[in-house]
């Protein structure tokens, strides 16, 4: 069973071919993934590496998780699975405040 990991505090100059190869000294990469902001273009300093095993993943945590890499002492652990309804802010999606306070009526 793979398993995905988090990768964080990751240099801005990482690419996806760079992280694969960091974490293939560990085991079998399924898939290693930077994650770029969608206007500019540039890397957000995470990614997310699929290991094809759990023992691959904890071998990979173990080793990279604190130690340096570009620079940056990477942070890496167990990936945690995206929260039901994926964003809106905490306003549930619907743009804000949609007119004030209704209860003060004149």
């Amino acid at each position: 069973m793979s398993q995905k990991l988090y990768v964080g505090n990751l240099s801005y100059d990482v690419s996806s071919s760079d992280l694969e190869q960091l974490f293939a000294a560990h085991g079998t990469v399924q898939s290693a993934t930077v994650i770029a902001d969608r206007d500019t273009g540039r890397s957000k300093g995470f990614g997310f590496v699929e290991m094809s095993s759990n023992d691959e993943a904890a071998a990979a945590i173990a080793a990279l998780d604190g130690t340096e890499h570009g620079g940056r002492s990477l942070k890496v652990n167990e990936a945690k699975p995206r929260a039901a309804g994926g964003g809106g802010g905490g306003r549930g999606g619907r743009g804000g405040d949609r007119g004030g306070d209704r209860s003060r009526r004149w």
